[in-house]
């Protein structure tokens, strides 16, 4: 039997212009194999191993160009940088913060629905981005879930209010809301261990510990803008609340938790005072997504990814370059 040579595709064996002229026909004309084979005169069988053998050895290389190539290249290098395991980035469209979080929420809402399965339990946070993927999410069918409160609420606020984000998620998604009756900061430890323990909130955050998914939101902690402020009793700040945040090195929040830029819990004595899930707890979500964009969060953002809280992230692209740019710089 003689041994077939061409299988090596060695320059004496095979010519050159021969494997060219196929693979030019096939990738560039787009002639299908058959078709290939009976213009040069061989078997269509020959022209196949010669363009798995051509492809073997590195002689084609096949490249895909998508309209949102560069983002999905952003996507990638960020969860290489960290620890995330998926990000979403939309373009940056506008500098307005209005324009922002409608972009943000309506990409934030179809990731949600990608990722809603019947029976899942959703746990959120309160917040202004929130309320824009309340506002933006348009599902195309009804999902039998349960959405519930991460945290306390603090009413006066429509982004403050989780209970009332929640019900509104639940009323769009056609599923079940439920409520925590408690304020997310109280005045005193011994209020926060009381309420803890009564068994209609602590009936709600064990549903919230049980979450198959957790919709957050990543905060700054800048004074007269964030609405981080809006959700703590006035008595809490005290004359030198602002001194109190600078030495301790605070730059954001999650779930009304302030961290610094090195994702570490700060402020004890006021972390201590939140009505909701620990971060600990929120680490033990299977999906975690976080919606965050804007300048402002940018530094919230790079901390809560040092600190492992969320999974995956929701942002825009100005955002996440600048938060790439801050990993180089930290490294």
């Amino acid at each position: 039997m003689t041994r077939d040579k061409s299988k090596h595709l060695e320059p004496h064996d095979i010519d050159e212009r021969l494997i060219y002229r196929i693979l030019t026909m096939y990738y560039i004309e787009e002639i299908n194999q058959a078709d290939i084979a009976r213009q040069l005169k061989l078997s269509t069988a020959k022209v196949n191993r010669l363009i798995k053998q051509a492809k073997e050895q590195g002689l084609v290389e096949i490249t895909v160009k998508m309209p949102s190539q560069q983002l999905f290249d952003l996507e990638a290098k960020l969860c290489a940088l960290t620890q995330l395991r998926e990000a979403f980035i939309v373009p940056t469209i506008s500098d307005n913060s209005e324009a922002i979080l409608q972009s943000i929420g309506t990409a934030a809402s179809n990731f949600l629905l990608q990722n809603l399965r019947d029976g899942d339990t959703v746990c959120i946070s309160g917040g202004k981005t929130m309320n824009a993927i309340v506002q933006q999410i348009e599902p195309r069918r009804s999902y039998d879930v349960r959405i519930v409160p991460a945290t306390g609420a603090r009413q006066g606020r429509y982004y403050t209010d989780v209970n009332n984000l929640a019900t509104q998620l639940a009323e769009k998604l056609g599923g079940e809301a439920f409520q925590i009756h408690a304020p997310v900061l109280v005045d005193k430890l011994e209020e926060r261990e009381a309420l803890m323990s009564m068994r209609q909130i602590s009936d709600i955050l064990q549903m919230a510990r049980e979450a198959q998914i957790a919709l957050i939101s990543v905060g700054s902690i800048i004074p007269n803008v964030s609405s981080y402020f809006d959700l703590m009793p006035h008595e809490l700040l005290g004359d030198n609340w602002h001194e109190a945040f600078q030495e301790s090195g605070a730059i954001g929040e999650v779930l009304a938790y302030v961290y610094d830029d090195e994702g570490q819990l700060c402020i004890d004595d006021l972390n201590n005072l939140v009505v909701g899930l620990t971060l600990d707890e929120l680490r033990n979500i299977p999906l975690t997504i976080a919606v965050s964009a804007a300048e402002e969060k940018v530094l919230p953002i790079y901390g809560a990814l040092r600190g492992n809280f969320i999974k995956s992230l929701v942002t825009d692209e100005q955002t996440v370059n600048s938060v790439i740019n801050l990993y180089n710089q930290k490294g």
